[in-house]
């Protein structure tokens, strides 16, 4: 097996066990989220795509009530006992709305509410992964690795597109809450695997100057809110912040704009969960090609901060086409684009950025960032092109309003990575 896989990644023997769990968790993650996510964007649109900015600000309030209840599980529990709590109530609600769905799918309130939750599902359980990742992993080894096991999810965006594009129309949408569940499960098992009992090295790194990563199995201790403290003190935790508010903003502006193209083209549910889910097949289909053959090469190579530079010219680009010509072949050629190179490059570039930093701030501060900050960015941003729109400013203004911010987004992006180069050259020096 670290034969085959050296083909691919940079992997030591010792890591193959650990980077195999890593790929099967993420695989298991993604798949059951994109199982459920073109059912999730289509009843989105039951409401007419005026009201996404409602969804995405009740998605924040839902945020900001879920974490102060993971900041206490976290600072009372271990990540064995907190982790499968956490994951293990989103799959009870999944069955919880399996039922709503197969008693009423026509219903607008349940569109709604299966919206925001699986938002919000989909941020937590995510973040909590990751969290545990640069808890295991240290920073030279997130590097190399990172890239491969993204790939993971990324196999799990293509299989659950495919699946939901075909079971929707036989099975029905139940059959893809019921995936899901499942899915959840297994990712669950892949932790256990994965993360160890004694608070021994997870994945110890024999290379020369790599800090490693315990996985320390004690409880992180402080509390409930000691996440959003953190954030305040730090600099660099307040640039990661800039940095996923910029993110947001662009993706909510093109979800926006792919919402209104999509409903204009598309009259009913089923046609546009369709178009949804092939958007996200091709997307997929890039994605695992950049992890792959390209990530883990380029961040060894060139640096965190040219992986992180390359989403702010994909959005750039990305705007610059939908406003030249917003057609639905444009719109989901530009959307492949840019996410393939968020999910491909820019995310386990993120995520190594969170290595160099203490085990409380890689769980509570890491997860406010990544829920509240994350989908408060996506309130902001859609009331902002919600007024937009009612002033008579198109799309095309707000391309002219996101081009020059991506130039920003881009700047923040290298001080972040020089930052983190900082952080890791300190910690070398001290051990």
């Amino acid at each position: 097996m670290h034969r085959l896989l050296r083909r691919a990644v940079d992997v030591q023997a010792h890591e193959v066990r650990a980077t195999l769990l890593g790929f099967g968790w993420f695989f298991c993650l993604l798949g059951g989220y994109y199982l459920l996510r073109p059912l999730r964007d289509a009843l989105g649109l039951a409401g007419g795509p005026d009201e996404l900015q409602w969804l995405f600000t009740g998605t924040f309030v839902a945020m900001l009530a879920l974490v102060p209840v993971f900041g206490a599980l976290v600072a009372r529990l271990p990540p064995r006992r907190f982790v499968p709590l956490a994951y293990r109530f989103f799959t009870a609600s999944i069955l919880v709305f399996c039922v709503l769905i197969a008693m009423d799918l026509k219903s607008v309130w349940v569109g709604r509410v299966f919206f925001v939750w699986i938002s919000v599902f989909n941020l937590f359980v995510i973040s909590i992964f990751w969290s545990v990742l640069a808890d295991c992993f240290s920073n030279a080894q997130g590097r190399r690795l990172f890239g491969f096991i993204a790939a993971g999810g990324t196999a799990g965006t293509f299989v659950g597109p495919a699946l939901a594009a075909t079971l929707v129309s036989t099975l029905g949408p139940v059959a893809l809450t019921l995936g899901a569940a499942l899915l959840l499960e297994a990712a669950l098992q892949c932790f256990f695997r994965l993360y160890p009992r004694d608070g021994a090295a997870a994945v110890p790194d024999h290379a020369a100057g790599g800090a490693t990563a315990t996985g320390d199995a004690r409880p992180i201790g402080g509390g409930m809110l000691a996440g959003l403290a953190l954030i305040v003190r730090s600099p660099y935790l307040l640039g990661l912040c800039g940095y996923l508010l910029l993110h947001t903003a662009a993706s909510t502006f093109l979800y926006f704009e792919q919402g209104r193209i999509v409903a204009g083209a598309f009259a009913d549910t089923a046609s546009r969960t369709r178009f949804f889910a092939l958007v996200d097949l091709g997307v997929s289909t890039l994605t695992l090609l950049l992890q792959l053959f390209v990530t883990g090469r380029l961040m060894k190579r060139c640096g965190v901060g040219t992986a992180l530079v390359l989403l702010p010219v994909a959005s750039a680009l990305a705007f610059l086409a939908v406003a030249l010509s917003p057609t639905v072949f444009v719109l989901a050629g530009a959307q492949a684009l840019r996410r393939a190179f968020d999910y491909a490059v820019a995310r386990p570039a993120r995520e190594v950025l969170f290595t160099v930093l203490g085990r409380e701030a890689k769980y509570k501060a890491k997860n406010a960032i990544e829920t509240v900050v994350y989908r408060g960015g996506d309130a902001l941003s859609g009331w902002i092109s919600a007024g937009l729109g009612a002033l008579g400013v198109g799309f095309a203004g707000l391309a002219a309003l996101a081009i020059p911010l991506a130039a920003l987004w881009a700047a923040l992006s290298l001080w972040l990575a020089r930052q983190q180069e900082r952080r890791l050259q300190t910690r070398r020096l001290r051990d």
